[in-house]
């Protein structure tokens, strides 16, 4: 069992460890592809196709539009205590193979569902619990793909290994926008708007079908296996964690919302935003973000094995210092209009916000006892996500709307910077504690 190796030992990937990692990586890739393929769509369809009766080309319909997409963050908490009770008490492997399965389920019905013009008010009523499936989905998802990759590493190795999930982010947007490039390219913007859209979501069929095969060759996590093997499984998984880990709970999910945040402006909101408002060209605006995917992997797998040598909050905290400093020229770059600006804005903030995702995975797994861990960490995820980036994007375009000001939305993305730094220098620092032991985090 890799994850209880001491430091120092079992160095060497294994052909288990790559299994583990490709699974991860694989799994979350295809769950992001799949919640980025929206969050492309809310931006640039949407508020026509099933919000026009709130104005075509409003502000409110694009608010709405947004709102939909930060909807299923208000259920990601209960995907999370579901996922995180079942794989608490059942294991990672299975949920995590439920989690993607359903969210390629929805995804594929968004593709194929009517517009408003064509169903009437049933279609965004459909739109809104399609995606509420997907938050329930994504509220599960990371937890488990965290603890697989986390709880196989050897000790020394648990935040490169855990920065394969995180990574799955970055690699879904590229994936998606790549995706969404294609479709813009090939079709001409009313072919776009009538069908193309659909082709990025009715292409996740594909992809699930890899995915669960992917998964279903992953072995079950050594710490609940040793769990199993001692039957420490507990009865009432989120029951223990709320009593015993409350506080573990409200510093973990703190220490993301800045991250978070920030993340979904550059998964939503500045493609829109600089399409939208400054006019510049769409597909040089995708290939700018697909640049900015690509750096925001390589500084996410540079923020966990730098975690990995200076410890999670230390790397964590020199993150949110660059982001917040950041902040102020990133919007004075996007709002000079130029492309080779925009992509320096984009790659600039992608630096800072690897450093704080890339440990995040192992990070969270070291807060907590291995019999709630599942819980734990899901639950901790699912409210750093709705406090951060569930309405990011609707935030960011109330700012705008309000003052006709990017600036302020730079200090909004600073104050939740300035949070999340002060939970991680409240996090006493847990690198390397024992993933098998059944005491509370080291708190």
């Amino acid at each position: 069992m890799s994850s209880l190796a001491p430091a120092g030992v079992h160095q060497k990937m294994t052909a288990e460890d790559r299994r583990v990692l490709t699974g991860t990586l694989v799994g979350t890739t295809i769950e992001w592809y799949d919640f980025f393929i929206y969050a492309q769509a809310a931006g640039l369809v949407f508020a026509q196709l099933y919000f026009a009766p709130l104005g075509q080309g409003s502000v409110l319909a694009q608010m709405v539009s947004w709102a939909s997409l930060g909807i299923s963050f208000l259920f990601r908490p209960l995907g999370a205590v579901i996922a995180g009770h079942l794989g608490d008490r059942f294991g990672r492997k299975q949920v995590l193979i439920a989690t993607l399965v359903l969210m390629g389920a929805a995804t594929t019905l968004i593709g194929l569902l009517p517009a408003h013009a064509q169903i009437g008010v049933a279609a965004p009523i459909l739109l809104v619990i399609l995606r509420i499936v997907q938050g329930i989905s994504a509220g599960g998802e990371w937890g488990g793909a965290a603890l697989m990759a986390v709880e196989h590493a050897p000790v020394s190795k648990r935040g490169i290994f855990g920065s394969y999930p995180q990574i799955g982010v970055p690699a879904g947007m590229i994936l998606a926008t790549l995706v969404v490039f294609v479709m813009t390219s090939v079709t001409t913007p009313e072919q776009f708007v009538a069908w193309g859209w659909r082709v990025p979501f009715l292409f996740s069929v594909v992809l699930i079908v890899i995915g669960y095969f992917i998964r279903r060759s992953v072995s079950e996590s050594p710490v609940f296996k040793e769990m199993a093997a001692k039957k420490r499984e507990t009865a009432s998984p989120l029951r223990e964690l709320l009593k015993r880990n409350p506080k573990e709970i409200l510093l973990a999910a703190l220490v993301f919302i800045g991250s978070n945040a920030a993340g979904y402006l550059l998964i939503a909101f500045f493609s829109s935003y600089a399409i939208r408002v400054h006019k510049m060209d769409r597909s040089e605006i995708l290939i700018a973000t697909t640049l900015a995917a690509v750096s925001w992997l390589v500084f996410t797998m540079v923020g966990g094995r730098l975690s990995d040598r200076i410890g999670r909050t230390k790397t964590i905290k020199i993150g949110y210092v660059m982001m917040f400093v950041w902040m102020i020229p990133l919007f004075l770059f996007i709002d000079a209009a130029n492309i080779w600006l925009y992509l320096v804005a984009l790659v600039g903030l992608t630096i800072g916000n690897g450093l704080t995702y890339g440990p995040l995975s192992a990070l969270y797994a070291e807060m907590f006892p291995a019999e709630v861990r599942y819980s734990g960490i899901s639950i901790a995820y699912a409210i750093g996500a709705v406090l951060g980036g569930a309405f990011a994007p609707l935030v960011a375009e109330w700012i705008l709307g309000a003052t006709q000001s990017s600036l302020p939305i730079a200090a909004y993305i600073m104050v939740l910077c300035l949070a999340s730094f002060v939970g991680a220098v409240l996090i006493k620092e847990p690198k390397g504690i024992d993933l098998s032991a059944a005491s509370s985090s080291p708190l």
